[in-house]
C-alpha cells in the first residue's frame, strides 16, 4: 500500500534524501522547506506525486495552514517526518538568551507546532506514523553543542510521552536517532562569540569533530522505508553503527553511578507516605469536565 508523507526540512540532508526515496518507490510526499525554491525541483522530477510547500516551523499559523493544505490535497497523511531544525555552536556561557530561544523555537517548539496541527487529523483517520528526528546527541551530550543536545533530549522525552498518549488512536511513534553523517547540516549552525578561556578546548574539540568517521546519508533510506513499513515499529531507531555502542556505554556508566549512590538515594526517601491523592483527584475531575 502506497503511503503519503509529510516531511519538514526537505530542502537538504535527511529530509531531502527520505523524500526522494519515498517518491522513487511510488509514494506521495508533501515536502516542506523554509524556501519554496529549494524544493521545487522535486515537482519537476516527480510531478503530481509531490506537493512542495514553504514552511517555517517557527510560524504557528503557517504550520497549521500547510498541514491542513497537505491533508486536503492528498486526502490523508500516513507518515509525518518532523525533521526541520538548526544548530548552535557555543559553550554554555557563550550563548545569548536570544540564540538559545531561537534554537529551541526551531528544534523543539517547532516540532510541537507540527504535532499539534497534525494530531487531530491523524486521530480522525485512526492511523499514522510519526517520526521525530532526534540524534545520537539525544543519548549523550558533547561540549560546545550542549544547547543543541538539550533540544534533542527534549525531543526524546516528548515523543516517549506522545507514544503513550496516541497509541489508543492507532498512531505509531518512532524517534529516529542518526549518528554522525556526511550531510551539510553543520553549515546552518549559528556560532556564538568565543570566550578566551575556552579557546584551546574549542580548538581541540573542532579537531576531534573534523576527524570523526561519518556515514553515507543516502544509506539511511532503506532503514527508514523498512521502519515505516513495519507493522510494529520501535519507539527508537538508531541510524549508523555508533548509536548502540554509545547507548551501551552511557547507560552502563549511569547505572554504575546510580548504584554507587544507592544508599544515599534511598535514605533521601525518608518515611514513606501515601500518595498526594488530592491533586490527582483534581486532575481527574478537570479531565472529566473537559471531556
Amino acid at each position: 500500500m502506497k503511503k503519503t508523507w509529510f516531511i519538514t526540512g526537505a530542502s537538504r540532508g535527511f529530509g531531502r534524501i527520505w523524500a526522494e526515496a519515498a517518491l522513487q518507490r511510488g509514494d506521495k510526499v508533501a515536502a516542506t522547506a523554509r524556501r519554496l525554491e529549494d524544493i521545487v525541483a522535486l515537482k519537476e522530477r516527480f510531478g503530481d506525486a509531490v506537493l512542495p510547500m514553504a514552511l517555517d516551523v517557527t510560524n504557528s499559523e503557517q504550520v497549521s495552514q500547510v498541514i491542513q493544505q497537505a491533508f486536503k490535497h492528498f486526502g490523508r497523511l500516513d507518515v509525518l517526518v518532523n525533521n526541520a531544525g538548526t544548530s548552535l555552536f557555543a559553550a554554555t556561557e557563550e550563548a545569548s538568551d536570544e540564540q538559545i530561544r531561537d534554537l529551541f523555537d526551531a528544534n523543539y517548539i517547532g516540532m510541537v507546532r507540527v504535532l499539534r496541527s497534525a494530531l487531530p487529523l491523524l486521530r480522525k483517520q485512526g492511523s499514522g506514523h510519526i517520526l521525530g528526528v532526534s540524534s545520537g546527541l539525544g543519548i549523550t551530550a558533547l561540549p560546545f553543542i550542549g544547547f543543541y543536545c538539550a533540544t534533542k533530549w527534549a525531543v526524546e522525552a516528548l515523543h516517549e510521552s506522545l507514544a503513550q498518549e496516541v497509541r489508543p488512536f492507532g498512531i505509531k511513534v518512532t524517534l529516529v536517532e542518526p549518528g554522525a553523517y556526511a550531510t551539510d547540516f553543520g553549515k546552518s549552525a549559528e556560532i556564538a562569540d568565543a570566550l578566551e578561556p575556552y579557546a584551546e578546548f574549542r580548538k581541540q574539540f573542532l579537531t576531534h569533530l573534523a576527524g570523526m568517521e561519518r556515514g553515507d546519508p543516502e544509506a539511511t533510506s532503506e532503514a527508514v522505508l523498512k521502519l515505516v513499513d513495519a507493522d510494529e515499529p520501535p519507539l527508537r531507531l538508531g541510524l549508523g553503527n555508533s548509536i548502540l555502542p554509545r547507548a551501551r556505554g552511557a547507560y552502563a556508566e549511569r547505572l554504575a553511578e546510580w548504584e554507587a549512590w544507592e544508599e544515599v538515594s534511598n535514605a533521601a526517601m525518608g518515611e514513606p507516605k501515601k500518595p498526594a491523592t488530592e491533586w490527582i483527584e483534581q486532575l481527574a475531575h478537570a479531565s472529566r469536565n473537559q471531556a
